[in-house]
């Protein structure tokens, strides 16, 4: 596959998902490149702004089974790998497997269940294996989780450790639609109670599992060039020597960043990474690998903030 196939690949399943969901075409971008860079997404929104609904048409659009887990203060890890059970008929083990044998994983409210529980998707997430009984199971190569948090309550969750915060590759804050915005959903699904399906919007799968790894492996041959490498490695270190920042990124956010920049130049039909798509996924890609000094916090600062500083005053290639 070449990049101009996968840039009409991108085109494709954005327009699937725009069939049935408004408003979200930046988080829509962010998954595409996630799928591309093999990454994973973080989606922090107030109940009832699509995140859900994202995930299900995002899945069925790329062609991609799709799993999703309810995360909750009593689930273990065993609910999500699976576990091996005695089978009393061949009086054998048999290996039951969890959901997270999926494509796409949708950890709905993933804040919701305790640091036992979180850290069982780890090794998933970053080997794309598990181990159960001390087998070891390989997870598909296009396995993606799309993580949900709500931000607006403080009883009864588990902020996440910075440690699984990391393996995030984007953290996309989902926020209210515009006035516009939310009166076409009203529009459009406002004769209908329940949750909405990808179908009864005519969302199709335009991509299946050979397609999108001739894509991904279409988007590691893209180049880059020393001076774009440099130009991540400053944007990166530079987290760590402001005073605005207690914490850095680490040098993970820097080889993800540089990975995600491939995959997002070539959506945009290039073969070559600009310091633009650096600049551009910044955001996404560092808000959740830094943690703001306490004199940055008392100043009302946000770590959003401080990235875009950074991003303006680190020189880019020209």
């Amino acid at each position: 596959m070449n990049i101009e196939e996968v840039k009409a690949l991108g085109d494709a399943i954005r327009a699937e998902v725009g069939k049935a969901v408004v408003g979200l075409d930046e988080a829509v971008e962010l998954m595409l490149v996630a799928l591309f860079a093999s990454g994973h997404i973080l989606l922090e929104g107030p109940p009832g702004t699509a995140k859900t609904f994202l995930a299900q048409c995002f899945a069925r659009a790329a062609g991609l089974d799709y799993g999703r887990i309810q995360f909750t203060p009593d689930l273990l890890p065993g609910d999500i790998l699976g576990s091996n059970l005695f089978n009393f008929q061949t009086s054998q083990f048999t290996l039951t497997h969890g959901p997270i044998f999926t494509e796409l994983l949708l950890a709905d409210e993933i804040n919701r269940t305790p640091p036992k529980t979180q850290a069982a998707l780890l090794e998933a997430m970053q080997e794309r294996t598990v181990t159960i009984d001390g087998i070891d199971h390989k997870l598909s190569e296009r396995f993606m989780v799309v993580a949900t948090q709500n931000p607006i309550e403080s009883q009864g969750v588990y902020p996440l450790p910075e440690a699984q915060l990391d393996r995030f590759l984007f953290k996309f804050e989902v926020g209210y639609p515009s006035l516009e915005q939310e009166r076409e959903i009203v529009a459009k699904q406002g004769s209908r109670f329940g949750m909405p399906r990808p179908e009864q919007w005519g969302v199709a799968q335009v991509a299946d599992h050979a397609t999108i790894s001739a894509a991904a492996d279409a988007v590691a041959a893209n180049r880059l060039a020393d001076e774009v490498v440099d130009y991540v490695v400053r944007l990166v270190r530079a987290t760590r020597t402001t005073g605005d920042l207690q914490i850095g990124a680490s040098p993970r956010a820097g080889a993800t960043l540089a990975a995600a920049a491939r995959a997002h130049a070539a959506l945009d039909g290039r073969d070559f990474v600009l310091p633009d798509d650096v600049k551009k996924l910044a955001p996404a890609a560092l808000r959740h690998r830094v943690i703001l000094s306490p004199a940055a916090e008392i100043d009302g600062r946000t770590a959003d903030a401080v990235i875009a500083g950074l991003v303006e005053q680190v020189e880019a290639p020209r």
